[in-house]
């Protein structure tokens, strides 16, 4: 139960997300909550699998509703065993499996014969309909990410009005309208992070339409900016190229692909070494590769951290070779630090660099990918052109907020 005791003539909102682990979404998030003036609004949180290292974060105004709650990495190998821990609870020992059975066979063929089979995205059916249940009625309830938040704020919340977000390319990403069991029909907004990603989204749910609008990703521009003059960045004494890229190591990220472009630059006889912050389910894959190429002292996985932002600072080139993207966290974070970027020309990337003007858009090979890195590197004046262009990016629209009043 919800002490209101202390709420006076505030709105309370609701913010509800997947997990609170070390990435775009989350960091968006935060920043988002920080906008509100906590003199007139009420904020509380709660993170569906109750973990995440970015819980420390979590703006002081903001109350958490999670009554556990783990701060591994959701990325680190513990982390990964405490998250399998708590979908089998949800399965088992919350009766998860016996109430959904018929929906995780049904969507489990449908993966299958699809080629194409997500664990997450069908267990987040499972976390939504055996979460915590709380009395108290919402002014706003938002679901900040696709699949489960979105499930549970959709079935589970007591609020007036609802609306959730979304982050990425929706079909490409994997989710199905069989997955989503008519929950955004349930909500009175949906949000989605670029124009592409709203088109993308409305090929899906072409009836949603009229109440899907962008709200594009906030960003803490002058903590970004301090933290990267904090000690950290770079420890080896490389005196080549630095390429950097950070993200979860996931198949839509493209470590692969990449992992064959430096191949090909190191083939040229360009030195440079590319730097990968991240960890994520592919690492020992990656790893492998980076092996059998022969690339151990070129391709670097150098991990997760705390404060990326000394590489960012540090590096050459910010290169962000995935396959989609809704919009990058981590290319606005090169941005507001100058940063020359390389990225693919995939939905996403190419609505937040202009080819040629304050960055370069590939082709998604590793031909291309080295072309562009190798482009860069021999035209030092075009690339300083371009982050200086890329420092100028206009990154928070404030006017956004005015979709969240408009609910209230």
């Amino acid at each position: 139960m919800i002490d209101d005791k202390h709420v006076n003539n505030k709105k309370s909102i609701l913010f509800v997300i997947n997990t609170m682990g070390q990435a775009g979404a989350e960091k968006a998030l935060l920043a988002l909550m920080n906008m509100f003036d906590s003199s007139r609004y009420e904020l509380y949180l709660y993170v569906l699998m109750a973990q995440g290292e970015m819980i420390h974060e979590v703006p002081a105004h903001v109350t958490v509703l999670n009554k556990r709650y783990c701060d591994i990495s959701v990325l680190a190998k513990a982390g990964r065993s405490n998250m399998i821990k708590t979908v089998l609870g949800a399965l088992l020992l919350r009766g998860g499996l016996f109430r959904d059975f018929g929906y995780i066979v049904s969507n489990a063929f449908a993966m299958i014969r699809d080629k194409r089979f997500q664990t997450d995205k069908l267990m987040w059916r499972v976390l939504a309909d055996t979460a915590d249940r709380f009395d108290k009625e919402f002014d706003l309830a938002v679901a900040y990410l696709e699949g489960g938040s979105t499930y549970y704020t959709a079935d589970y919340v007591n609020a007036k009005h609802r609306a959730g977000f979304v982050h990425i390319d929706y079909a490409k990403s994997g989710y199905t309208r069989k997955l989503d069991g008519g929950c955004y029909a349930k909500l009175d907004r949906i949000f989605t992070v670029s124009d592409e990603v709203r088109e993308n989204f409305l090929k899906v749910y072409p009836e949603h339409e009229d109440k899907t609008c962008v709200f594009h990703n906030f960003l803490n521009i002058e903590d970004i900016k301090k933290r990267a003059q904090a000690e950290g960045g770079f420890a080896d004494d490389y005196d080549g190229i630095r390429l950097l890229t950070v993200g979860r190591i996931t198949y839509q990220k493209g470590y692969d692909i990449a992992v064959e472009a430096m191949k090909i630059l190191k083939d040229r006889g360009i030195k440079a070494r590319w730097y990968v912050l991240g960890d994520g389910p592919l690492r020992d894959d990656i790893n492998r590769l980076i092996q059998k190429s022969g690339l151990e002292k070129d391709f670097v996985l150098l991990g997760a951290c705390d404060n990326p932002y000394p590489y960012y600072a540090q590096t050459d080139i910010y290169v962000h070779a995935t396959r989609f993207e809704g919009k990058s966290i981590a290319i606005q974070e090169a941005q507001v630090l100058g940063c020359v970027i390389a990225a693919s020309d995939c939905s996403g990337n190419r609505e937040q660099i202009e080819n040629g003007v304050d960055g370069i858009l590939f082709e998604y090979t590793p031909g291309k990918i080295a072309d562009a890195i190798q482009e860069l590197t021999e035209n030092p004046e075009k690339a300083e052109r371009m982050a200086l262009a890329a420092s100028q990016k206009k990154i928070n629209n404030i006017e956004d907020m005015e979709h969240i009043y408009e609910l209230l």
